[in-house]
């Protein structure tokens, strides 16, 4: 086993230490997994507010959370809609554009400790339970891209969807999270961090319904990806490709 390994398993192992509270009381170890490196003010804030309105159902609780919702986030565009029961963690480094909406339940996770965090363009719709969720990396969501219910996107590194983008339900992108299956290491104990490069989605491109987009793909714009296909591997612009793994049909 690599120096490289033991160095990154140790750090691991002391994140982990810090997380489960062995160092940490857990009002603290809460605040760093939630808040990061906030000020208690702006803990509070986020606290209060999700607490009283983000259950609030109908007219009202939109009307509200579009009121006092942006107070959270260090810059945030005109008319972003936010929906009931959202879980928004790290809100110092999300930024939001012109007329996003966040439906019902989703999250938007900027977790990382010297990442970018989160950054979503103009137009974006976030469907109902779809997930959105850094782990040191970065995530980009460029103008117009839709995300619909229930996908996930996932990044330790770099992740782009690009401008006008429709994501079908239940599909996965993901930048980093690879782990060592030559280590010696159990998976439990790695840090899942292992990547092989940034994930790109150009612009204009249409994945169909539970599309998988795996670690250091990019795909060129214009380009259509067949319901179901597991993607390991890049493909020029206007491709039209499908199955698992997924191979140019078209």
């Amino acid at each position: 086993m690599s120096n490289d390994i033991e160095v990154k398993t140790n750090e691991n192992e002391e994140a982990q230490f810090k997380v489960k509270g062995q160092k940490k009381g857990g009002f603290a170890t809460y605040r760093a997994l939630v808040h990061g490196d906030q000020s208690m003010g702006k803990v509070i804030l986020g606290e209060c507010l999700t607490l009283f309105f983000g259950g609030i159902p109908g007219a009202l609780g939109l009307l509200l959370r579009a009121k006092l919702y942006p107070l959270m986030f260090p810059h945030i565009g005109r008319k972003v809609i936010f929906g009931r029961n959202l879980t928004l963690r790290h809100t110092h480094k999300i930024h939001l554009g012109d007329n996003v909406v966040i439906d019902d339940n989703a999250v938007i996770d900027a977790k990382g400790v010297n990442n970018r965090g989160i950054e979503i363009g103009d137009g974006v719709y976030i469907g109902r339970n779809t997930i959105v969720y850094c782990k040191g990396g970065n995530i980009k969501l460029r103008d117009r891209a839709n995300l619909s219910s229930n996908c996930q996107v996932f990044s330790s590194n770099d992740l782009t969807i690009g401008a006008g983008c429709m994501i079908g339900a239940y599909s996965y992108l993901l930048s980093g999270g690879e782990y060592d299956h030559k280590s010696e290491v159990p998976f439990a104990d790695q840090d899942g961090m292992e990547t092989k490069g940034p994930c790109v989605l150009g612009d204009n491109c249409w994945l169909g319904a539970r599309v998988t987009v795996l670690d250091g793909v990019t795909i060129g714009e214009n380009s259509v990806l067949a319901a179901g296909a597991v993607v390991t591997k890049s493909f020029p612009a206007k491709s039209i490709v499908g199955g698992v793994p997924a191979k140019e049909i078209g």
